[in-house]
């Protein structure tokens, strides 16, 4: 009875209706037959069933290698690449670059007038016929008016490496679960550590008072780096002002700004405060300083040809003969690291 039922079903449909299933059958029968492990559509298969999509409405019912899904998608991909092709034939993508005078106009009234802002040249540039938008005159504004780019960052810190000092913050863990904050100086020069210290509430006062005290001995530094972190507020800025320090705040996000303090906190980590269970405030402030003085005067560095920043004056020849003598070894630490000397 079925057999039956879609027989008259087909002698009552038109005959142009069973030419196009017969066609749609045809076309999955010839993409079967070909000489592939798998049954493979190609373009022109694709283009073939897009134009059956808009001729015939029961396309969905002689579909059997593929879902009707897969269909529709390919029709989505032909509309937007044809698109994309008639939009950009002839033509040159993105905006219009307005000419090279206007540029340069842009650029001599904003250095003319340095109070004029966006919309205010804007306004000057319609009033001589030249239509542009905010956001351009904000752009050409932005561009050094000499033409030259201004110097990277990594050269102004190789040029100054002398006058700038950087300071950061770390967070200790104390065997009771109780949070400690180590604050220190760097010299970007000498890689010394000229200032460390600990507590437990920190304050733009008290962060302030270390700058003075670290400079109580010794010159201030020209420029003093550090992050945006709201710890340098306005009375860390006074006393910093007040020194003659120029304070000079990292990108948001951007510890690598400030790379040489962060290499600093790696190593304290990796060296120190990683092998060590801290009790209290004052037992991080004793290793703290036995750390800085074996950091200062006998960890060497790479940066510095293997030395340390502050060598000691008196320094042995190199024996290539004889035996080297009786090597002493003083503990740093508890035997964490040790000091190598020669005996007197």
């Amino acid at each position: 009875m079925r057999w039956l039922l879609r027989f008259f079903i087909a002698r009552c449909k038109p005959k142009t209706l069973l030419a196009l299933e017969n066609v749609c059958l045809r076309q999955q029968l010839s993409v079967l037959i070909r000489k592939q492990k798998y049954p493979r559509m190609l373009n022109r298969d694709r283009r073939f069933w897009i134009l059956i999509l808009r001729w015939f409405p029961k396309w969905k019912e002689c579909l059997v290698i593929v879902k009707p899904e897969t269909v529709l998608r390919w029709h989505q991909r032909g509309w937007r690449a044809y698109w994309r092709w008639k939009s950009i034939r002839g033509k040159h993508p993105g905006r219009k670059r307005i000419p090279l005078e206007v540029r340069q106009l842009i650029r001599r009234m904003a250095q003319e007038n340095p109070l004029w802002g966006q919309i205010r040249i804007m306004a000057e540039l319609l009033k001589l016929g030249f239509v542009v938008s905010p956001r351009t005159v904000a752009k050409y504004m932005r561009r050094p008016y000499s033409g030259s780019p201004s110097p990277h960052w990594r050269d102004f810190l190789k040029q100054h490496a002398r006058d700038i000092w950087a300071c950061d913050f770390l967070c200790v863990r104390t065997l009771m679960f109780q949070t400690l904050y180590v604050f220190f100086l760097i010299h970007h020069a000498t890689r010394e550590i000229v200032h460390s210290s600990v507590t437990q509430h920190p304050t733009a006062r008290w962060t302030g008072q270390q700058i003075v005290n670290a400079c109580y001995d010794t010159d201030p530094p020209r420029y003093l780096i550090h992050d945006r972190d709201s710890i340098y507020g306005y009375e860390f800025s006074r006393k910093v002002c007040a020194l003659g320090i120029q304070e000079i705040r990292t990108p948001v996000r951007a510890p690598k700004a400030n790379a040489i303090a962060e290499r600093f906190i790696g190593t304290l980590r990796r060296e120190c405060l990683d092998h060590m269970f801290i009790f209290n405030e004052r037992h991080l402030q004793r290793i703290l300083d036995q750390f800085v003085a074996y950091y200062n005067y006998h960890r060497p560095h790479r940066s510095l040809h293997q030395q340390p920043p502050c060598p000691a004056s008196l320094s042995h020849p190199v024996l290539t003969t004889g035996p080297p003598g009786e090597i002493i070894a003083e503990p740093i630490l508890g035997g964490l690291h040790h000091v190598y000397k020669r005996a007197a």
